[in-house]
C-alpha cells in the first residue's frame, strides 16, 4: 500500500537491528534520521539507505547515553522534517561477566547506553509526539528484560528497565490517545552486537539458539511502529523461557547456567577479554549481520569441547 513518507528517527542505526530497520524504511521511500555513535559506520549506513530508496537520509553522530547529545540531535532532525512520524530506540552495547568481574565503567556504560540512552531519547522526542498528538515510539528491548541468565547482570539490568519504561510511558500517556508506545524483545539474532560486546569471562557470547535474522526483527519492529503489529516476543521460544522462569523457577535456575554455556556461548573460540565497544565504538566491526555459524552445529561444537574439559581460550 502506498503512503506518504514518513519521518523515521533510529538510533542504533549503523549496525545490526537498527541497521536492518534502516534498510527497511528506506525501501519503502521514507525520510530517515539516523543516529549512532560512529561517523564512518554512520555514513556507510546512510549511503545504503539512498541506495536502498530513502526519501531522504540525514546522519547525526550521537552517543544515547549523553542527553545533551541526544536533545541536539532531536532538534536538529525536527528543525529538518518539522515533524516525527516513528522514532526506534534501537542503540545497545553488551558485557559479559559475572557482576563484580565487570569493571564498574563498563558496567555503568552498560546501563546508560541500554537504559540512560532509552530514557535519554524519550525526554527529547516526547514531547514532539505529544504537540503532534500522534507517531510512534518503538523500544527494541530483549527476551532477557523478561528472564535472568548467568553472567550478563548490566545487559539484563537495563532490559528490564527499558521494559518497565514502555509501561511506565503508556500510562503516563493516556492523555495523548493518538501516540503510541511500542515494544519488541527479541531473542537470539544473528547482529555483530555479540562479537563486539564487554567479555570479561571465560568464553565467547553468540546469539543463543534459535537464531533469528535482523531483517526479522526489523520488519517486526516497523510493523509494531506502524501499529499494524502488536508488541510483544519475537519468537515462539523466548515464550517458552519466560514459562520456565515464572512459573517453573527451580528447575529454570538448575538449567540456566547449562543452557547458556551450551547455547550462547562459544567454548572453541580464544577469549579476547576487554570493554569491546562498550566505551567506544568499534566501527570496522558494523554491519547488519553477525555471520555467526549455524547455531544447532555451535551447540554440538559446544558439547564436545565440555566433554572434553573446557574451551580452548579458558
Amino acid at each position: 500500500m502506498s503512503h506518504s513518507p514518513r519521518v523515521v528517527l533510529i538510533t542504533g542505526a549503523s549496525s545490526g537491528i537498527g541497521e536492518a530497520t534502516a534498510h527497511q524504511a528506506a525501501e519503502r521511500g521514507d525520510h530517515l534520521v539516523l543516529l549512532a555513535r560512529g561517523p564512518e559506520a554512520l555514513a556507510r549506513a546512510a549511503a545504503e539507505c539512498d541506495e536502498l530508496g530513502a526519501a531522504s537520509t540525514m546522519v547525526v553522530p550521537c552517543d544515547v547515553s549523553d542527553d545533551d547529545s541526544v536533545r541536539a540531535a532531536v532538534a536538529a532532525a525536527v528543525a529538518e522534517h518539522g515533524r516525527l512520524d516513528e522514532v526506534v530506540s534501537c542503540a545497545g552495547v553488551v558485557a559479559y561477566g559475572r557482576l563484580e568481574a565487570v569493571p564498574v565503567e563498563v558496567f555503568d556504560q552498560v546501563l546508560a547506553t541500554n537504559l540512560g540512552g532509552a530514557v535519554n531519547l524519550t525526554r527529547h522526542v516526547l514531547p514532539v509526539l505529544r504537540d503532534q498528538d500522534s507517531g510512534s515510539l518503538v523500544f527494541v528491548g530483549s527476551v532477557l528484560g523478561h528472564v535472568a541468565t548467568p553472567d550478563m547482570a548490566a545487559y539484563v539490568l537495563s532490559k528490564w528497565g527499558v521494559r518497565g519504561l514502555v509501561r511506565q510511558l503508556r500510562v503516563d500517556n493516556r492523555d495523548r490517545p493518538g501516540i503510541s508506545f511500542g515494544y519488541v524483545a527479541p531473542g537470539g539474532v544473528d547482529t555483530p552486537i555479540y562479537r563486539q560486546a564487554a567479555n570479561y569471562n571465560d568464553a565467547n557470547g553468540r546469539p543463543p539458539f534459535p537464531v533469528s535474522s535482523p531483517e526479522r526483527a526489523a520488519a517486526r519492529v516497523l510493523a509494531v511502529a506502524d501499529q499494524s503489529s502488536r508488541s510483544g516476543q519475537l519468537g515462539l521460544a523466548n515464550d517458552v523461557i519466560r514459562f520456565g522462569f515464572s512459573t517453573l523457577p527451580w528447575a529454570y535456575d538448575r538449567l540456566v547456567g547449562p543452557m547458556f554455556r551450551l547455547i550462547a556461548q562459544d567454548q572453541l573460540a580464544t577469549v579476547d577479554q576487554g570493554p569491546g565497544n562498550v566505551l567506544e565504538p568499534r566501527e570496522e566491526l558494523n554491519e547488519v549481520h553477525g555471520h555467526h555459524p549455524n547455531a544447532a552445529l555451535a551447540i554440538l561444537r559446544n558439547v564436545a569441547a565440555l566433554g572434553r574439559g573446557g574451551a580452548a581460550g579458558r
